[in-house]
């Protein structure tokens, strides 16, 4: 797909990914792990959409439903012509919503390492908001990124960081990107942040492990990548998904766990498995609003608002500029 003539990409070519040095340092680790960035290849995207819409999945629909029945409230806290930035382009449905609640954006600017998901994402909303100026970035935005400035200058910018992604990143990295999100939106600038919140540990647990079985063929989709991209030898059936809640640490720990003891062969090194062995390939953090607030305060962010569903399962927070403790 080929963006609009109209709209400029700004491509900042970030490194390609090193597939086999990644996982041959992650085999070749103690515990092993491998890193979840490489779950969505064509096949891993379409089966985690597909997650969203099991039963057991309320992530995402408790998000979408806060985002219609607050729009309105979270439009007034963030105020008119905002620089809408965003972290990963995704499907666009959670953008779609915000963009139409808030009064004359003057700008999105989504940032996505997937010039293929930029294109496709930009190219749809460009169509439903021909008054928003769209300044798509290709780049990782783990790092630093300079952005684009927009024809009209915006009131204030709003970096908007939905589906819990936030999660996905131990607290170190967490912290880092907090921090990060605070300079790039600076003093008049807000971050509105999805976070899934502590619960129940089965009702947490079953958001992972859906009946139907598709969280676990997302998982093990991983193994047929990189039999098929690597050469690897990985038997998916040898191998199972595992998603635990860990109470303590506040979080889920996914893992791809050997059924059987067996050897498997990757660019020539060959690696053995016990029955029983793990293979972590995700975590994904839990918060009550205490954690928000301590991981706001230290990056120098602060809760403006938030808004949370009847149950407590999920949170919109919008944090803004603090001083930096000490």
């Amino acid at each position: 797909m080929n963006m609009p003539q109209s709209i400029p990409l700004l491509d900042l070519e970030p490194a390609a990914d090193d597939l086999l040095g990644d996982v041959l340092a992650g085999l070749s680790a103690s515990p092993r792990r491998l890193p979840s960035k490489y779950f969505y290849d064509a096949r891993g995207s379409a089966l985690f959409e597909a997650i969203c819409e099991q039963p057991e999945y309320y992530l995402t629909r408790t998000e979408l439903a806060l985002l219609r029945e607050s729009g309105a409230e979270i439009a007034a806290a963030v105020g008119p012509r905002a620089r809408v930035v965003e972290y990963g382009s995704g499907a666009g449905l959670k953008t779609r919503l915000l963009l139409q609640a808030l009064p004359d954006p003057v700008a999105y600017v989504p940032v996505e390492i997937s010039r293929s998901a930029l294109l496709e994402s930009v190219g749809r909303l460009a169509r439903e908001f021909p008054a928003v100026e769209m300044l798509p970035v290709c780049a990782d935005f783990t790092q630093r990124v300079s952005l684009p400035r927009p024809g009209r200058d915006p009131d204030r910018t709003l970096l908007f960081f939905p589906g819990s992604t936030l999660g996905n990143f131990e607290n170190p990295v967490a912290r880092r990107l907090l921090r990060q999100m605070r300079e790039l939106v600076g003093p008049r600038g807000q971050v509105l942040l999805g976070v899934d919140l502590k619960k129940d540990p089965a009702l947490i647990e079953a958001a992972y492990n859906d009946a139907a079985g598709v969280t676990a063929d997302f998982t093990l989709n991983l193994l047929v990548r990189l039999n098929r991209e690597l050469g690897a030898d990985f038997r998916p059936d040898a191998f199972e998904h595992r998603a635990v809640y860990d109470a303590a640490a506040g979080r889920i720990q996914t893992d791809i766990v050997s059924r059987r003891q067996q050897q498997v062969s990757v660019a020539g090194q060959r690696f053995d498995f016990a029955q029983g062995e793990a293979m972590r390939v995700e975590y994904s953090c839990k918060y009550n609003h205490a954690d928000i607030e301590a991981m706001a305060a230290e990056a120098g962010l602060g809760v403006d608002a938030c808004w949370q569903d009847p149950e407590g399962w999920f949170s919109i927070q919008l944090l803004g500029w603090r001083d930096l403790p000490g």
